[in-house]
């Protein structure tokens, strides 16, 4: 491995003046040019006070440039996942100041720092990401660059030397550097191998296919990339070039797997792990099926059903046990049958999602399925986001909506108790990813939250008001409510009813009970409703009324909990 830098070398070991970095558009960046801009980044924090410097820069080779000015500077690097307006006020309380495309951030410095650089310190040296989870709420994780160092190392042995042995291999990402997995592969791999790392991501499955020409190259991708790809665009000049296919951010359905080979000529590599435990295994399912083969220098075992490893990508010698439940194979590898920790309870009765979505993929009309627990003005309920299959499509163009729900719900009725069945449905193209090809919960959540149409406030004061809308037929609310005819469901209504209220009387508490709810006659399509709302702040009581021309389609009373003091 004479091309082999370890990461702590990577910006401090001289000479090497021809070996590649990065390509921008036509211009190739090599390392003269990278320590120059280290140097301009080094200069640049080395004159700002503070350890702890934020660092978003959507452009890879600036970013690793910067990553590296910051530890050689000794500042500790945070890596938000976005610089969206809520991040960027996450981050301050959390950091001394913003680096790059972040507001009110530093840039690179006029010149070079005068200081040597030396070789990192593989322990003291550090840095924060953010995993993204799958609730949405990301959560600071510190790495040490001897984990980063040991996981691109074993990546390397595993991968990485085949791949070298193609001359002039250029990698491709259409994930972000911010995060774990870009971070490892379209960044810190190609700086310790010698490979040049394209700073353009492609986006589309027609920017992959035109992009990725026959040259060698590498593409770094996810599921969610990979279950695009269309038969449709020319493939032919990107199977010339492409030596390797990997994803990660979760699992790869077999059919997406099958068409991406057809497509890029290559079966993809998956990577199994965690922005927590790093990389711990990886498959190809055309070889390999469901099981997962070890990376090296990763030990693992099952412990009660479920995974724990140790590793050096690890921060200790200590197992981990993860949440994921696992099945030892006698061949060495193992299979994953889920998570265990997503358990809900509804009505005091425990529910797993993943047994719910296991069922459901089951289904010959099914492709791919999630399950998820949603907050109705009634309670906890499940819902469920399904991608129909080709046979489930068909289904679709010759049923109604409700039809098709109720042929899910009695599929599902055979194994899954009655209070577990989902009481609300979506059925989508694609599932809804993240920047990283993930799927959050909170994306899954945004598919329920049901759009209030524009409201328009007749009367508007500190204890009544009365809002007027008009429902449109076409809105989401109507979907499979009711198989003959389509009506606003009653909880629509109370959720519309919450929502005015908090709006209009700034109500932040939970709501506490429901008292005398009655809904009287139906609300059709094109239907325009008035809500009129009374609200009582002694008694902590909202009083409402919705009614049309028609007379009242609900009414009731609302109970808030008390103000917290």
């Amino acid at each position: 491995m004479a091309d082999w830098l370890a990461l702590t070398e990577v910006a401090s070991r001289v000479g090497m003046p021809e070996r590649p970095v990065a390509q921008r558009d036509a211009v190739a960046l090599d390392r003269p040019a990278f320590m120059h801009e280290v140097g301009r980044w080094q200069a640049s924090f080395e004159s700002c006070p503070g350890n702890r410097w934020a660092i978003y820069i959507d452009d890879p080779f600036d970013f690793a440039a910067a990553l590296y000015g910051a530890w050689h500077a000794g500042k500790m690097p945070y890596l938000p996942g976005d610089a969206r307006a809520a991040t960027v006020q996450r981050l301050a309380g959390l950091v001394d100041g913003m680096a790059g495309d972040l507001p009110a951030a530093i840039g690179a410095a006029d010149r070079p720092a005068d200081t040597p650089r030396r070789s990192l310190d593989a322990e003291a040296t550090r840095l924060v990401m953010f995993t993204s989870g799958s609730t949405g709420e990301p959560a600071a994780l510190e790495k040490k660059l001897a984990q980063l160092d040991a996981e691109i190392h074993a990546l390397h042995i595993a991968f990485g030397v085949h791949w070298c042995a193609h001359v002039g291999l250029s990698v491709y990402s259409t994930v972000s550097h911010q995060h774990i997995y870009g971070l490892l592969f379209h960044v810190l791999w190609p700086l310790a191998a010698g490979r040049r790392f394209v700073t353009l991501r492609p986006r589309y499955p027609e920017e992959i296919a035109s992009w990725l020409g026959p040259a060698p190259s590498l593409l770094v991708t996810s599921p969610a990339h990979l279950r695009r790809l269309s038969d449709a665009l020319d493939w032919r000049p990107a199977r010339q070039g492409v030596q390797a296919v990997l994803s990660s951010g979760g699992p790869l359905p077999p059919e997406a797997a099958l068409q991406a080979e057809r497509c890029l000529g290559k079966a993809p590599i998956e990577i199994f792990g965690s922005s927590e435990t790093g990389g711990i295994a990886w498959r190809q399912r055309t070889v390999h099926g469901d099981r997962w083969q070890p990376l090296p220098d990763v030990e693992w075992r099952v412990d009660d059903g479920l995974l724990s490893v140790r590793s050096p990508h690890l921060p200790d010698g200590q197992w981990c046990l993860t949440a994921d439940r696992a099945s030892a194979q006698d061949d060495g590898s193992f299979v994953l049958l889920g998570r265990a920790d997503r358990i809900v309870k509804i009505e005091e009765k425990r529910v797993s999602l993943g047994a719910i979505e296991r069922r459901l993929t089951a289904s010959p009309l099914v492709a791919e399925a999630r399950a998820l627990a949603i907050e109705t003005a009634v309670g906890v309920r499940v819902a469920a986001v399904v991608v129909p299959s080709t046979v489930g499509r068909a289904a679709l163009a010759a049923q109604t909506l409700h039809e098709f729900n109720e042929t899910l719900r009695a599929w599902l009725a055979e194994v899954v108790d009655r209070i577990a069945l989902p009481r609300r449905w979506r059925h989508v193209q694609a599932l809804p990813v993240d920047a990283q090809g993930k799927i959050t919960e909170a994306l899954l959540v945004a598919l329920f939250k049901e759009e209030m149409p524009s409201m328009q406030w007749l009367l508007r004061g500190a204890t009544e008001a009365v809002a007027e809308c008009v429902v449109q037929p076409g809105h989401a609310a109507f979907d499979g409510h009711f198989p003959q005819a389509a009506i606003l469901p009653g909880v629509v209504q109370l959720q519309w009813v919450i929502a005015n209220a908090r709006e209009c009387f700034a109500l932040q508490e939970p709501v506490a009970g429901l008292e005398i709810l009655k809904f009287q006659h139906p609300a059709l399509p094109g239907i325009r409703l008035n809500f009129n709302l009374q609200w009582k702040p002694q008694a902590r009581a909202l009083t409402f009324r919705v009614t049309s021309s028609r007379g009242i389609h609900a009414s009731g009373r609302v109970l808030f909990a008390e103000c917290d003091v």
